[in-house]
């Protein structure tokens, strides 16, 4: 058995340097909640693991020109406690709260929870529909991708050998915006999700939609961007009849699977009327009710 190395640079060189040594079987280290459960139950033996907490890029959380950034190791409590972003953001902390239970959530990151690309990941619909963005470095040098084109499918991600997602840029919403998450699971906590959706909305001239995004998780092999659903709501008060339409339109979009948590009747249906829900939330805050 190869003995594994352990790795905590200071600088986003060193640590890209170190990744692209790994060739391809080193692990990026940030709260560990995913990575040292792997480990422990024998489903991956790296040969090293990078440590990535002490990188100021990746643990910073400011506001930037047209928006705000946050580093891929900050985690969800950090989030949580930040008044200023959860009252800009409270769509994408409407995910990021659900990631497991304070004691977890204490440690996560929303980096690692993007990136270990799961398909029922709670921070990443809400993500996808705040039109989040993702810059990522490696040995090629610095790309910048929306949040959808990270996970390819379960466990898989579109992340070369030697690259690490330094941060997540939120572009700021404009006047009339709202945005929402929720997910339905068997337990109120510290579960995961049977079906998750995010949906952002804004609101132009009498209160008519003029753009929307529609995201959903838990059903199909990543998380899924539906253009037909966003469009049941563009041109719409959102009202009773576009709402119908909605569900429909994310029901017909989900590809799920059976598992002990829910059949894919069950999850098809449950995508339709939680996107109902969503969409109702969302509407509420663009207009300036429920944050």
């Amino acid at each position: 058995m190869t003995e594994m190395r352990y790795e905590a640079p200071t600088s986003l060189d060193d640590a890209v340097a170190l990744l692209a040594d790994g060739k391809g079987n080193a692990k990026v280290l940030a709260g560990g909640t995913d990575v040292l459960v792997q480990m422990h139950m024998d489903l991956i033996e790296p040969d090293l693991i990078v440590d990535i907490k002490n990188i100021k890029e990746l643990t910073a959380i400011k506001k930037e020109k047209g928006g705000y950034r946050f580093g891929a190791a900050v985690s969800g409590v950090e989030l949580m406690d930040h008044e200023d972003f959860c009252q800009t953001w409270p769509g994408v902390m409407d995910g990021v709260s659900l990631i497991g239970s304070i004691q977890i959530k204490g440690r996560a990151s929303v980096g690692g929870n993007v990136c270990n690309a799961s398909p029922a990941a709670d921070s990443v619909p809400a993500m996808i529909a705040a039109d989040a963005t993702a810059t990522i470095v490696g040995p090629k040098g610095k790309r910048e991708i929306p949040v959808e084109e990270i996970a390819t499918g379960p466990g898989k991600t579109s992340l070369e050998d030697g690259e690490i997602v330094v941060s997540f840029f939120l572009p700021n919403a404009t006047a009339g915006s709202g945005g929402a998450y929720q997910r339905f699971t068997p337990r109120t906590e510290m579960d995961i999700a049977v079906v998750g959706v995010g949906i952002s909305l804004t609101l132009g001239d009498a209160g008519v939609c003029s753009a929307a995004k529609v995201s959903l998780g838990a059903v199909a092999e990543k998380v899924l961007v539906v253009e037909e659903a966003a469009q049941t709501l563009i041109g719409t008060k959102v009202d009773e009849a576009a709402l119908g339409n909605l569900a429909a339109a994310a029901s017909a979009a989900c590809r799920p699977i059976d598992d002990k948590r829910g059949t894919k009747e069950y999850r098809i249906k449950v995508a339709g009327v939680l996107a109902m829900r969503v969409a109702a939330i969302a509407l509420e805050r663009a207009q300036g009710g429920k944050k």
